[in-house]
């Protein structure tokens, strides 16, 4: 990932604070996101929250006042950490379980920010202060518990960044997506015509756009129905 010393002119830059910042490179550094960094359409930077502590042990965590189970994430190093990668017009973003439901609509409007930090949250959390000082807004990808924030982090940019302009190569290719009109996505097919007796749709194969685009409404409608039938009463 990029060195925030080469100052690239992009259209977006994001630092992920994370305990784990080795497991950001393979991921995000691949297929369409890696894209997007070598071509400067987007900056991506794994910051050590370790490299904020000030003693020997480099410590993050601590027990909990009132008791309880694990450990809690210390709020010096976040507020440390967060107070020197801040710009103006920064928002900053923690992932747990705490969260608001990411969705398609989220990751559009935060594709439209300069800056994005994520803050990985670990263990049994974070000290609530961190959420009182620093965070704009506490983001979950799914009612289930991870180990930490990391993947949660990833899963977030990967749909951020390919929203942003040329990214995509073909900018179409965002809007046909599943959730972007609030159903999932019509089925497709490609060559060959027939395989192991199961056709491509006749309509598919007819050349008339307006029949083919009547046919994909539908599908899509359907899938949705029957697959995920809570998109279509969040639209009523």
């Amino acid at each position: 990932m990029r060195s925030r010393r080469q100052e690239p002119d992009v259209a977006l830059r994001i630092d992920i604070i994370t305990l784990f910042p080795e497991i950001f490179f393979g991921p995000l550094a691949s297929s369409i996101t890696g894209r997007a960094m070598r071509e400067n359409k987007v900056e991506i930077r794994a910051v050590d929250l370790r490299d904020f502590t000030h003693d020997r042990r480099k410590t993050v965590d601590d027990r909990p006042f009132g008791g309880g189970p694990g450990m809690l994430m210390k709020v010096e190093p976040l507020f440390e950490a967060v107070s020197s990668l801040k710009q103006d017009g920064t928002k900053v973003i923690l992932t747990g379980p705490a969260g608001g439901r990411f969705t398609q609509k989220t990751a559009h409007a935060l594709s439209g920010e300069r800056h994005l930090i994520f803050i990985c949250g670990h263990y049994e959390g974070v000290d609530q202060r961190v959420r009182d000082l620093l965070v704009d807004m506490e983001l979950s990808i799914g009612d289930y518990i991870l180990t930490n924030g990391n993947l949660a982090a990833m899963v977030m940019v990967d749909a951020i960044v390919r929203l942003l302009p040329g990214v995509l190569g073909d900018d179409e290719s965002a809007v046909q997506e599943s959730f972007e009109n609030g159903l999932l996505e019509y089925p497709q097919y490609t060559q060959p015509v027939e395989f192991h007796g199961m056709r491509v749709p006749d309509v598919l194969l007819s050349g008339n756009h307006a029949r083919i685009g009547q046919w994909r409404r539908a599908e899509s409608t359907n899938t949705t129905l029957l697959v995920r039938p809570d998109l279509i009463n969040d639209k009523n």
